[in-house]
């Protein structure tokens, strides 16, 4: 791993104090697992938060040392010398409320009834989950990020902190996402979840106590979000028509290649990845819309925020397209905001935003030299 973080170690903050979600649903207590990359400096001004996407988590760089071939799912982006660097910034990602990377979650045990929470666990949102890193940049004792970093769902997390928090974070890079999800969105998001609410083992979400787990309705519901992570050009350049044998079999077995790796992709991911957590992390996206209470005035919204803000978008996203992003920096100049923005052409689709791509990379590594020579100077 070139100019890898190298080996990381991942951390668990332990809260006492309830947090009300938006829903009114109250988690008494709860823990966030984290992990940190770099040397927070003596004022604490070099902190930069990485917000993660649906299937993300706290493990953003490096390897552990007993799993070196678990690599952070942002290796190339963030560490020394790479565009979030941490030889100048102290980074900080963790796994949400609601996941299943460690942080409390649906699969976690209540206190309560010494069983796992299941469909009891509150419906979450994007705004929850900032509330509840704005607490444990408290427990490190950060006042103020330099910048909020996030790309798709993490993206909308680092435009909720610009305006939960307009005080406390100077600088927000949102990338690949979209103020607010388009019908067409939240129609793939459903059809996502009821593939799952429909699986005979998921049990009204409580799969847990029958040892089972609804990894048909996962797989599909994975398989579909895929398709919409790629691009057509990226499909047909991998995949084409290509058959896994010579000749059609005329039948409903996989045949094509396409059709064998979106199999491969969902049964990866419903090997580790938690039914219920896919609900809440949908929902999530669904339901954020800072306007919602502006009367979908956007400008309104976002008068809010304080932050200098870099938006970066890739042709070939159609999932959160360019225009999304441009949706983005129309109320921000409306609000005199700085805003630089960047549309990358790429032809990886929606992921993107997690490829090592030159122009993207050097646009984030010059926007946060900026953001350096701020914390310096």
């Amino acid at each position: 791993m070139a100019n890898s973080i190298g080996i990381v170690k991942a951390q668990r903050a332990v809260f006492d104090t309830p947090l009300t979600f938006r829903s009114g649903a109250v988690l008494p207590c709860y823990e966030l697992v984290y992990e940190t990359y770099g040397t927070l400096n003596e004022d604490k001004s070099n902190a930069i938060l990485i917000c993660h996407a649906l299937s993300g988590h706290h493990h953003v760089a490096g390897c552990y040392e007993d799993e070196p071939n678990n690599i952070g799912w942002w290796d190339n982006m963030v560490g020394p010398g790479k565009p979030i660097n941490t030889d100048k910034f102290f980074v900080l990602g963790l796994n949400n409320l609601g996941g299943c990377h460690g942080s409390t979650g649906p699969s976690s045990i209540n206190p309560e009834t010494g069983e796992p929470f299941g469909a009891s666990f509150p419906v979450i949102t994007v705004e929850d989950w900032v509330e509840s890193q704005a607490r444990l940049a408290d427990l490190l004792g950060i006042r103020r990020f330099a910048a909020v970093v996030g790309g798709s769902l993490g993206g909308m997390q680092a435009l909720q902190w610009s305006l939960a928090f307009p005080e406390r974070v100077a600088h927000v890079l949102a990338i690949a996402s979209a103020p607010r999800l388009t019908a067409q969105n939240i129609a793939f998001n459903d059809v996502a979840r009821n593939a799952i609410l429909t699986d005979p083992d998921f049990h009204g979400g409580n799969y847990y106590q029958h040892g089972v787990v609804p990894t048909r309705g996962l797989r599909l519901a994975r398989m579909l979000g895929h398709i919409t992570y790629l691009s057509d050009d990226v499909m047909a350049d991998k995949f084409g028509r290509n058959l896994r044998t010579e000749q059609y079999n005329y039948g409903y077995e996989v045949e094509f290649q396409i059709e064998s790796y979106l199999r491969y992709q969902g049964d990866k991911f419903a090997a580790y990845f938690d039914a219920n957590t896919y609900l809440l992390m949908t929902k999530a996206l669904d339901y954020f819309d800072p306007a919602h209470l502006s009367g979908g005035n956007l400008n309104q919204a976002f008068s809010r925020a304080k932050a200098g803000f870099l938006v970066i978008s890739f042709t070939t996203d159609w999932r959160f397209s360019p225009q999304r992003s441009r949706e983005i920096i129309r109320p921000l100049l409306h609000n005199k905001r700085p805003v630089s923005y960047a549309e990358i052409t790429s032809n990886h689709g929606h992921d993107s935003f997690l490829m090592e791509h030159p122009h993207y990379f050097d646009v984030v590594r010059a926007y946060l030299a900026n953001v350096y020579h701020e914390v310096t100077a």
